[in-house]
């Protein structure tokens, strides 16, 4: 039985998904017309899709990847390379978006590189793809904390694992939380000899590979145990996800400063300043976030599918 909060949602999903999509308001139109953010807007007009009150079916046989990529790339000044949709004869969209991804970053490692890494589905995609290299010198870095305490898994331990066997290297853990309690308990655990040279070496790397996630109640950063409920709602209402689990707005921006500085692992910024900074992602719903940190120009390279490109082409 829908509960009548329940109801109310999805009654105002309704109403934006019928301004956006029969009356062709934009999402800032609608946002103004509703007194509503525009992030809310955007959640409104996935819960409506994802709740069966609005269907789209996009067919078609004359896509381009390579067109695709030209596009974006035009369109976000940077480096975006979309993976064909029969690339290697792989099954799954995550699959062909790591073997695609797991072959690039092979040919652009060099002896001496540092390569840091975030965690999730999609990164050991890519890692769990990747083959033996004849290199050496290089050094493997956890970027971000990963230690929960709910059932999901990061797959943090196994990526890491994945990349140091492939490029011959030491994996360098960050075994700490996602987040901590309290800043004050954060930062002493980051004085610590070990902890400050591990975070010291992710902000060495000058590789940088990571995915971003999003505000949905099935977000992996949701669901390992740090967030309450009013804090996933707060997140929700400001946020359009996360990248390297810090939460940003559609423009890029943090959204909880004091969330931010409980936040274990590489800064934002320290994005910015990579030789290759590799942004990889999959699926349509990644969309706003992916916006955002391409706006922000926190990657400086990316790699996505054919759903999630098309769904760019047009991005507001």
């Amino acid at each position: 039985m829908i509960q009548k909060d329940e109801t109310a949602k999805l009654k105002q999903a309704l109403t934006v998904a019928q301004l956006y999509y029969e009356d062709e308001l934009s999402q800032a139109a609608i946002a103004k017309k509703l007194q509503m953010s525009r992030p809310t807007i955007s959640r409104f007009l996935q819960l409506a899709k994802a709740e069966g009150l609005v269907k789209i079916q996009v067919e078609n046989p004359f896509v381009d990847y390579q067109d695709l990529s030209e596009i974006l790339s035009e369109k976000y000044q940077l480096k975006i390379q979309v993976v064909p949709e029969q690339y290697q004869e792989k099954k799954t969209m995550l699959d062909r978006l790591g073997a695609y991804t797991a072959a690039y970053l092979t040919k652009i490692v060099q002896p001496t590189d540092i390569i840091g890494i975030g965690w999730g589905k999609t990164i050991h995609a890519v890692t769990s793809q990747l083959e033996k290299q004849d290199v050496t010198g290089v050094q493997t870095v956890q970027l971000k904390g990963s230690f929960s305490f709910g059932e999901e898994r990061t797959y943090a331990y196994e990526s890491m694992n994945e990349l140091a066997e492939a490029f011959n290297a030491r994996a360098q853990y960050l075994p700490l939380p996602t987040f901590f309690d309290n800043q004050t308990t954060k930062e002493l655990v980051e004085q610590d000899r070990f902890i400050r040279s591990i975070l010291q070496l992710g902000r060495q790397a000058n590789i940088a590979l990571f995915t971003v996630g999003s505000v949905r109640k099935d977000a992996l950063l949701f669901n390992l145990g740090h967030l309450d409920e009013s804090q996933k709602k707060k997140l929700q209402e400001e946020a359009v996800g996360d990248v390297v689990s810090r939460f940003i707005d559609e423009e890029g921006q943090l959204v909880n400063q004091e969330l931010d500085q409980r936040t274990v692992g590489i800064e934002l910024t320290e994005l910015k300043k990579k030789e290759y900074s590799i942004l990889v992602a999959g699926g349509a719903k990644k969309a706003a976030t992916v916006q955002a940190v391409l706006k922000a120009g926190y990657a400086n390279q990316a790699i996505f599918d054919v759903s999630l490109a098309q769904h760019l082409i047009h991005y507001d």
